[in-house]
């Protein structure tokens, strides 16, 4: 693999992604963004929604603008669901937060499956998962099975199924690593849980965007994600879920609010959800938001998610060639899989001293962020990341560790790493 930056503009100019570039605000060219993954760039046409949104049908429209926001939970649920996750039209809900979502679908799933008395997650998953899990069996007088698994490679499925057995109601996992990328085989994971007689839920967090999860074609059953990573929602985005739907008449879920309810306006004395997927509403949606949202992921299915994870793929391929190359002498490790189709588009790298080389970095110019216990992560978010931009900030890590810049900095941790 040629290693030079002469080949990673060759690649640029290959890129038949590249145009997704311009249509971002890219506020300063020579700062190195790979933290993607944590929240992505502004799409340039995000603002121009959001007046609309104020100026034409707020300003205008005033209440009356009702009548089109009332469906828009569910119609940008649609281009979420069709143009990025392999869902059918009225699987997909944008709605609240992701936490609040898995907690929706973790408690509904579990009352879908009476007499079933354990809960499953994973003990490398990201810690909201596992809080939520943690305290809706504690509500419950539930069993938590908390499995272990390399923070590095990933879930071991015989490691899975030997935690499933027919007291298993509910399973959740994250389709990609929070920490290291790495890709679980989701139509695998679905048929062991299946075969246990459990519903398996996902956090499709750090895949949503980034790579193909088809939820129809493995069988999925539930689902969240936020809407802010790799599909540029911006920072506080709703998220969304997903249901099944030959499952949703049959889940209730445990928030009670008026925009899951039949016939919301006739304002009734009882509860009687709606039918499909408007079920898993609760309160008023926000409007300003969900514009947004659309414009992002609008584009990710524009580009093309089978285009996208490829690039994603040799985007994070050059970092680990790249960090072989220039970051081990100086005691840099690879903390993802070694093997592009098991990750997705981001890489970490574990080094004693991450979090002081993450403060160094930022300095010079490259956005990364850090994860515990010693991980400096890199997103690679295809719709605008250049391959010259990683060949760039590969670069500038070599120097900080061959300067040994990063000593000047605290070992302290800030309260945002």
């Amino acid at each position: 693999m040629d290693l030079s930056r002469a080949a990673a503009a060759t690649l640029d100019a290959a890129d038949e992604l590249a145009p997704f570039r311009d249509r971002f605000v890219i506020a300063d060219d020579a700062l190195l963004y790979l933290d993607g993954n944590s929240l992505g760039r502004l799409p340039r046409e995000t603002p121009a929604a959001l007046a609309r949104v104020v100026e034409e049908q707020w300003g205008r429209g005033l209440v009356g603008s009702w009548a089109d926001w009332i469906g828009r939970a569910t119609e940008v649920g649609d281009v979420i669901g069709t143009g990025v996750l392999g869902a059918r039209p009225g699987e997909v809900l944008v709605s609240d937060s992701t936490s609040v979502d898995l907690y929706k679908l973790l408690v509904a799933g579990a009352d879908a499956r009476p007499g079933r008395d354990v809960l499953v997650c994973c003990a490398d998953d990201f810690p909201t998962d596992r809080y939520l899990v943690a305290g809706a069996a504690a509500a419950r007088g539930m069993e938590v099975r908390e499995i272990p698994a390399d923070i590095d490679e990933g879930l071991d499925l015989d490691v899975l199924a030997a935690a499933l057995d027919e007291r298993v109601a509910v399973v959740v996992l994250s389709a990609v690593a929070y920490r290291s990328g790495a890709l679980p085989d989701l139509a695998a994971v679905t048929r062991l849980v299946h075969d246990a007689g459990a519903l398996v839920l996902w956090d499709l967090s750090h895949a949503a965007g980034a790579v193909p999860v088809e939820l129809d074609a493995v069988g999925a059953d539930l689902a969240v994600g936020c809407t802010y990573k790799y599909l540029n929602g911006g920072p506080g985005a709703p998220a969304f879920l997903y249901v099944r739907r030959e499952l949703q008449d049959e889940l209730r879920q445990p928030i009670w609010g008026w925009f899951g309810q039949r016939d919301q306006f006739a304002m009734g004395p009882a509860y009687d959800p709606a039918p499909g997927i408007e079920r898993f509403g609760v309160g008023t949606p926000p409007v300003l938001a969900t514009a947004a949202v659309e414009v992002g992921a609008r584009l990710v299915a524009e580009a093309g998610i089978e285009a996208l994870a490829a690039k994603g793929r040799a985007l994070t391929d050059l970092v680990v060639a790249l960090a072989d190359e220039h970051l081990a002498p100086h005691g840099v490790v690879l903390a993802s899989p070694r093997d592009a189709a098991r990750r997705g588009s981001h890489v970490s790298l574990a080094h004693p001293q991450a979090w002081q080389i993450t403060q160094a970095l930022v300095d010079r110019g490259v956005v990364p962020d850090f994860r515990t216990p010693d991980r400096v992560r890199l997103g690679c978010a295809p719709l605008y990341t250049r391959f010259v931009d990683v060949w760039d900030a590969m670069d500038r890590f070599r120097a900080v560790l061959a300067e040994g810049a990063h000593e000047a900095y605290p070992t302290e941790r800030s309260r945002v790493t």
